[in-house]
């Protein structure tokens, strides 16, 4: 098995899998698993403990079906690229909670490159399209690696034009919602064959996973995740495109906006941009000379936070040997209202990591509902 980064034997990778695959087990799970235990297969024997003291049995995902996910990335000639890898890229492992795993196919070293988001509206206009072609062209040709998402309108022209610009010492970087053998639209599978050929493709769900409708917001935070800026060519009110520019504002990065006519709702979106901070550009000079000096903050002011419900917020933790405060104990103090996990900790005088690992529990166990902000609910 050839992967970028650390040592990893098979039966580390297996590991690993089940355990970001198993019952109740999320990202911020697993890497508060990994802290606790010291690795996935230590973390994987504690499971069954863990979920009988939140009140449950547990009932690990069966390894036939990982190693039939590992022999399908395979097949597809993909690989996984874990969040301690040095392939792993800067700008993503920034985020709060990154992606524990991704899975790839393509030119890994497109991820040590300056990157540029490009996103806009599926139904955008011709000249929208022609726009965001070029812009990808002249950003590839500058040396950066365009991140889109693969979908019609401005995502597709901006790959097609870093494709064409190709040689000149960029590229492109497609993340897809779905597994990486999955096509999605139908009618990109040569782009996104050319993608993962000449560029880069990127997933985080599983190998055979369609893309369903609660996927495409983590695509849309990996996409803002590993550019230093993000631009937004074409879009509506409330569409998907501007959900990607308030990750990125989110994330501390550069967002930035073409302006377009108030009588066209698929400039609308763009223009609140522009409203409540975000860069106008008109020009792919104007997206690099504002990269090459962009430092952060982000301008952009965001009403309220975006990552909202599917949201995992890592905590780093120490846990006690001695601490035996448990999940009953925290479990009283839930409700079906949200609350921080600090003030649990405030509440029932526990360690931080007696209290993080009752909540663990209790998430196995399938009893526990993780929400924005750090805060948890009984289910």
């Amino acid at each position: 098995m050839s992967l970028p980064g650390p040592e990893l034997s098979d039966a580390d990778v297996f590991a690993r899998i089940r355990l970001l695959r198993s019952p109740g087990i999320g990202p911020v799970s697993y890497f508060q698993l990994l802290r606790r235990f010291g690795d996935a297969t230590a973390a994987l024997d504690a499971l069954p403990d863990l979920a009988a003291r939140g009140g449950a049995p547990y009932r690990p995902i069966p390894a036939d079906r990982v190693e039939a996910e590992i022999a399908r990335l395979h097949a597809a000639g993909g690989g996984y690229l874990f969040h301690d890898s040095p392939a792993y890229p800067r700008l993503l492992s920034a985020l709060e909670t990154p992606p524990p795993v991704l899975t790839w196919r393509g030119d890994l070293s497109l991820l040590g490159q300056g990157a540029v988001a490009l996103v806009g509206a599926r139904n955008a206009s011709a000249g929208a399209c022609r726009l965001a072609r070029d812009y990808g062209a002249a950003l590839a040709a500058r040396g950066y690696a365009v991140v889109s998402g693969l979908a019609r309108g401005i995502d597709a022209a901006a790959h097609r034009g870093a494709l064409a610009a190709m040689g000149q010492g960029g590229g492109t970087i497609g993340v897809i919602a779905s597994g990486i053998d999955v096509t999605y639209p139908p009618e990109h599978a040569e782009l996104q064959e050319d993608v993962a050929r000449r560029g880069l493709l990127l997933a985080e769900m599983p190998p055979g996973t369609e893309p369903l409708a609660r996927h495409f917001p983590f695509r849309n935070r990996i996409i803002a995740g590993l550019a230093a800026g993000t631009v937004v060519v074409e879009a509506a009110p409330r569409s998907g495109s501007l959900i990607t520019a308030r990750l990125a504002a989110e994330a501390g990065r550069e967002v930035m906006a073409v302006p377009g006519s108030p009588l066209d709702s698929r400039s609308r979106g763009c223009n609140e941009l522009i409203r409540d901070g975000a860069i106008l550009v008109q020009s792919a000079d104007d997206i690099a000379e504002l990269l090459e000096r962009f430092d952060g903050p982000s301008r952009l002011k965001l009403r309220e936070p975006v990552w909202a419900s599917m949201n995992e917020h890592s905590v780093h933790f120490a846990p006690e040997p001695d601490d035996d405060d448990g999940p009953a104990e925290i479990a009283h103090l839930l409700g079906i209202a949200p609350v921080a996990t600090d003030e649990l900790i405030r509440q029932s005088g526990a360690s931080a990591g007696a209290v993080q690992m009752a909540l663990i529990e209790l998430e196995l166990a399938g009893r526990l509902i993780r929400h924005a902000g750090g805060r948890v609910s009984l289910a």
